[in-house]
């Protein structure tokens, strides 16, 4: 359910009172009951169509409160993200949709944390996880995501041959047949043949021509400010950044309300919703289950395509 404080608990709860959803899975909401009742105050909105795993994580309730930065609370987030990754490590779930949690929260512990998409890869003990960004109109995927700019700009080839890799294989968790996949440039314009930098011909573009040895439908490098309007409206069906905020500005422009953020690289299947805490709005029943549901259709939709395939 996220950060107790934040809207986690509140977009859970209308996420679920949706019927659409109550026919996709067997839902299980990790949190605390105590908060969850909270929510459910708040919001007029009981918990139905779910069962509860009370994990009994926060501290001090009586000091609890929505909307407010709390070391405590980052603490409870993130126990609920690790019983989760447990339950689908050990079978006792399919998938896992995860509502936000509050970085700042969280290292206020003590503990270094750069997200959820890297925290649940150590629990798995992966090494190559990825962000990837899907909605109705477009998919995104990064080849680096929470890095300083500088240092996403030290391109390897065998790194961005995995993320097309990774990419045309969650597409095809999600029904493409044979994704079309656009490999952005780095620089202005993919560097105009070595003019403005040659980063993309030196490291993006073999990684290219070796996913299109390896029978991947994959083409590049792209300039990366008109790559998006083309795969928005139809040309690709998922489009390949370098780094975070290439990726995320048009995801979120184009559709931030439904947005989904999905981990791969995992073993296991998971994805979030794309906003945060939003703790100007905790607790005031204001806030939009959109993405939520979405997160959960696509989490229940990779779980049956890899239960049919038998993975």
């Amino acid at each position: 359910m996220g950060d107790p404080a934040g809207i986690g608990p509140e977009v859970v709860l209308k996420a679920l009172a949706d019927p659409a959803m109550s026919g996709l899975a067997d839902w299980l909401v990790v949190g605390d009951a105590r908060v969850i009742e909270m929510a459910e105050r708040a919001t007029d909105v009981p918990l139905i169509n779910a069962r509860l795993h009370d994990a009994a994580a926060l501290s001090g309730y009586d000091e609890f409160a929505f909307g407010r930065l709390d070391a405590r609370c980052g603490a409870a987030a993130v126990e609920y993200v690790r019983i989760a990754t447990q339950l689908c490590l050990n079978g006792g779930a399919e998938a896992m949709v995860t509502a936000p949690l509050n970085k700042e929260a969280v290292t206020l512990n003590g503990i270094p944390f750069s997200g959820h998409t890297e925290y649940i890869a150590e629990l798995c003990g992966a090494t190559e996880s990825r962000m990837l960004l899907a909605s109705e109109r477009l998919a995104t995927i990064h080849v680096s995501t929470h890095v300083p700019l500088r240092r996403a700009c030290e391109l390897n080839t065998g790194r961005i041959f995995r993320t097309i890799e990774l990419g045309h294989a969650a597409m095809k968790l999600l029904g493409f047949d044979d994704p079309r996949i656009a490999v952005c440039g780095l620089n202005p314009h993919a560097g105009e043949h070595g003019l403005f930098g040659e980063e993309d011909e030196r490291s993006i573009a073999p990684a290219i021509h070796a996913a299109q040895a390896a029978g991947m439908r994959c083409t590049g490098p792209h300039a990366g400010d008109t790559v998006f309007l083309q795969a928005s409206r139809g040309a690709y069906d998922l489009v390949v950044a370098m780094y975070h905020d290439q990726g995320h500005i048009p995801m979120k422009l184009i559709d931030f309300e439904c947005t989904v953020n999905i981990s791969l690289g995992i073993p296991v299947i998971r994805t979030s919703v794309d906003h945060g805490t939003a703790f100007d709005i905790a607790g005031k029943n204001l806030a939009d289950p959109r993405s939520m549901k979405q997160a959960m259709r696509l989490a229940a939709r990779m779980a049956a395509t890899r239960r049919h395939e038998g993975k």
